[in-house]
């Protein structure tokens, strides 16, 4: 593995195995260095979810917010900066060696909780505009798709228009979406991924904001975004892992955001577990099961710094890490430019 500036790893393997068009550009130390943890916020996305929003603006002491239904952040500036300024993306992208940038969808904005009528209109429109996006810079540039969820056909028949229609390269998830990722209700979408041969890629959203709030106490110096998210993707890897979904999905590429959570800590404890609960179906207390379906998960590498990043390369193997930044926020590696 080697380093980029800022001490950003760059893996050897995922971007051969997760192909999309620019993931296979020419490039020198070890290829292209692909980024997968990288919001935007759409222009024109103001309104487009009717009462709900998304609304921006600036209050009257001139301090920038953003509303989705009841939920305001303030204190976030999107205009001006390469969450929303290709121009300025891409100046960035310069400055931390990053070859290409696959774009996905604003945590804020999964209506993964709203009317399914609002959420389908909504998702349409968000992988339409995603679509002109990407077309901006087609060689530097690649999409996920949102997906409404909380109709999995509807998610499974929007995904397809996405990658058939828009050529966007996978689907993009909140954890939190209403049901369990194990629900047998998801079938029929994680099927869709297998069928169209495209990644999902698991992120936590905001607790409070799309979805039930997950603990008050969270509310608390930013606990709702290191310690909220953490829990979130270690349930998402559970449900996946003992859950079954991996298992009835031999096809299914999964890829979980800031390391999987806690999973690289607790997989000894899971795989006690495995050997001992009574719950565990029989599938999964066959030697190497476990180990095979864990083997199987990709591990976005946005975890904080070097130390997360090598226990996390340690404990996985290495070989299914993807790179991200998280482009523009608070965690980025350094501070992207902005106007």
């Amino acid at each position: 593995m080697t380093t980029v500036p800022g001490n950003a790893p760059r893996p050897a393997g995922p971007v051969a195995q997760w192909p999309h068009p620019v993931a296979h550009r020419p490039g020198g130390g070890g290829g292209p260095l692909v980024d997968y943890h990288a919001h935007v916020v759409l222009e024109g996305v103001e309104g487009r979810a009717g009462a709900l929003g998304p609304e921006s603006g600036v209050d009257p002491e001139g301090c920038p917010f953003f509303r989705v239904g009841g939920y305001r952040l303030d204190g976030v500036r999107y205009d001006g900066t390469a969450f929303r300024d290709l121009d300025l993306r891409l100046e960035a992208m310069a400055t931390l060696g990053i070859d290409a940038q696959v774009l996905s969808p604003n945590p804020l904005t999964y209506f993964h909780h709203v009317d399914a009528t609002v959420a389908i209109e909504f998702c349409r429109w968000h992988n339409d505009a995603m679509a002109d996006l990407v077309a901006r810079a087609p060689d530097r540039l690649a999409g996920f798709a949102q997906v409404p969820i909380q109709d999995p056909a509807a998610a499974a028949a929007e995904l397809a228009r996405a990658v058939q229609d828009l050529g966007l390269i996978g689907a993009y998830l909140g954890t939190q979406i209403g049901r369990d990722l194990d629900d047998d209700a998801l079938g029929v979408f994680w099927q869709a991924c297998e069928e169209l041969d495209v990644p999902v890629f698991l992120h936590p959203g905001t607790h409070g904001i799309d979805g039930p709030d997950l603990d008050p106490r969270l509310g608390r110096f930013d606990l709702d975004l290191t310690v909220g998210f953490l829990y979130e993707e270690t349930v998402a890897a559970a449900q996946l892992l003992f859950g079954g979904v991996l298992h009835r999905h031999p096809g299914l590429r999964v890829c979980l955001s800031h390391g999987g959570g806690a999973l690289g800590w607790l997989l000894e404890r899971w795989r006690r577990s495995v050997q001992v609960r009574p719950w565990v179906p029989d599938w999964l207390r066959e030697p190497g099961a476990f180990d095979a379906l864990v083997g199987r998960l990709w591990f976005d590498d946005h975890t904080g710094g070097p130390s997360s990043r090598a226990f996390l390369a340690t404990v996985t193997g290495g070989e299914r890490l993807t790179y991200g930044t998280n482009m523009a926020g608070w965690d980025a590696p350094e501070p992207a430019p902005s106007g």
